[in-house]
């Protein structure tokens, strides 16, 4: 498996039903782990996005059916980010030449 964060911004659509927002997020974790996703934190943020959210997947296809997902619902627009712990970024640093 892989750690993503998901970063979300509302859509017209979902900031008029801000109100369900959390319900909303909770339905999106049940269809994530679905799919295989393990999500480890959800959060509400301010500024240029609205959530974010930090899970593991065991692909990119599904990171990315993911995304496709959230936006077929007409909620949220989401990017999925590929993150790496200090243990796999520093095998990623050890493959560089001297």
């Amino acid at each position: 498996m892989a750690t993503y964060i998901f970063l979300t911004r509302w859509t017209d659509q979902g900031l008029q039903q801000t109100r369900d927002s959390v319900e909303r997020a909770a339905a999106a974790v049940d269809r994530m782990e679905q799919m295989g996703v393990k999500i480890f934190e959800t959060y509400w943020t301010v500024g240029e996005y609205d959530l974010v959210m930090v899970a593991d997947c065991p692909d990119v296809e599904t990171a990315h059916a993911v995304s496709l997902d959230f936006a077929s619902r007409g909620n949220i627009r989401a990017t999925a980010l590929r993150a790496f712990d200090a243990g796999e970024m520093g095998a990623i640093i050890g493959k560089l030449p001297s």
